[in-house]
């Protein structure tokens, strides 16, 4: 399994999804959630004078905004080791760093920050939670001092989409002398490999197997060397991450799955080297796709036997309907400021 070690446990602190739900029940058998209303009422440190005996007051600012991207603080223990990784950084650096604060994260045991892919919506926050991070080490001397920003070599200059008036240009993503300047230590991967005492494993190119996930049609890069948008429907340097939780199996981290989620899970499946599947959590991307892609999809994922799915992000609100139709009791929608244990 490329030397995946088996962890005891995983944390996951939802820094930014698109969707804010304080208030839902999570009832799922193997997870813990947090975030809730109570919760932050619990932590809050605001006083509640002059109302008999309520001892504190929930605050609105306390709570987490939505945005359209994704951020994850995954936190893996293993005995008495603990690593966190960063995966994504959400769309804008203003949302990161206000809902890391209400989150009240522990920022400075971030030792990697992971890009799924370069797409603003994941990369935006970057360049500010870089610093952000490196002050909050500082300020605490026994944490791990070391960042390091895990990416993908193939950046491109922009990317974007063809339409019947041209193509639409997404913002560029930080460049890696950005992220470098920023105060991380750039590390370029294009293959498998694992990270942090080999508790994450980060995939290679995902393999396309399924005959109906296409990628992103009228996906489009622009080349400043050519001055040219070129066809770019694979979102080739997509990758996810995975971890391998005892008495549970293969919990798998995607950004957006471009290369479609059953594609994502079956490709962690086969690495996984005979591991079962516990969980896939992040973006399903079948917002916009016809009825039958996401029938197709859940059916796929039903055969693989999942006994948690967490879609968020670009998934869209017919695939979570799916799944609770299909697989009841299975689905925990991932939501900004929710925190989850497995």
């Amino acid at each position: 399994m490329a030397h995946l070690a088996e962890i005891d446990s995983l944390e996951i602190e939802v820094v930014v999804d698109n969707e804010v739900d304080p208030m839902s029940s999570y009832t799922n058998e193997g997870i813990e959630v947090g975030g809730r209303f109570v919760d932050v009422a619990i932590g809050s440190t605001h006083p509640a004078p002059g109302r008999a005996n309520a001892v504190k007051e929930l605050r609105l600012d306390s709570l987490c905004c939505g945005a359209h991207g994704l951020s994850l603080m995954i936190t893996a223990t293993k005995g008495d080791t603990k690593h966190t990784m960063l995966f994504d950084t959400g769309p804008e650096e203003q949302i990161w760093d206000m809902n890391a604060k209400r989150l009240r994260a522990d920022l400075a045991k971030i030792e990697t920050i992971h890009l799924s892919h370069w797409h603003k919506d994941h990369s935006g926050g970057m360049l500010r939670a870089i610093p952000l991070i490196n002050a909050a080490k500082k300020a605490s001397p026994s944490a791990p001092q070391t960042l390091v920003a895990d990416l993908h070599p193939a950046r491109p200059d922009y990317r974007g989409f063809m339409t019947p008036m041209g193509p639409i240009s997404l913002e560029a993503d930080p460049s890696f002398e950005e992220i470098s300047a920023a105060g991380a230590t750039v590390s370029k991967h294009a293959e498998t490999h694992t990270v942090l005492d080999d508790m994450f494993l980060i995939s290679g190119e995902i393999p396309r197997v399924t005959p109906y996930e296409v990628g992103v049609p009228r996906g489009a890069r622009f080349s400043k060397e050519t001055g040219m948008w070129e066809p770019d429907e694979k979102i080739a340097d997509e990758r996810f991450v995975m971890c391998n939780v005892k008495g549970k199996g293969l919990v798998v981290f995607s950004g957006c799955s471009h290369a479609g989620v059953v594609n994502v899970t079956k490709n962690a499946v086969d690495l996984g080297n005979g591991v079962p599947l516990f969980s896939v959590m992040g973006g399903y991307h079948l917002v916009q796709c016809e009825d039958s892609t996401i029938t197709e999809t859940v059916a796929d994922l039903k055969k693989m036997d999942p006994k948690l799915l967490l879609p968020g992000h670009c998934s869209g609100w017919k695939v979570k309907y799916e799944i609770n139709k299909e697989m009841p009791g299975r689905l925990a929608p991932s939501t900004v400021g929710t925190k989850f244990k497995i």
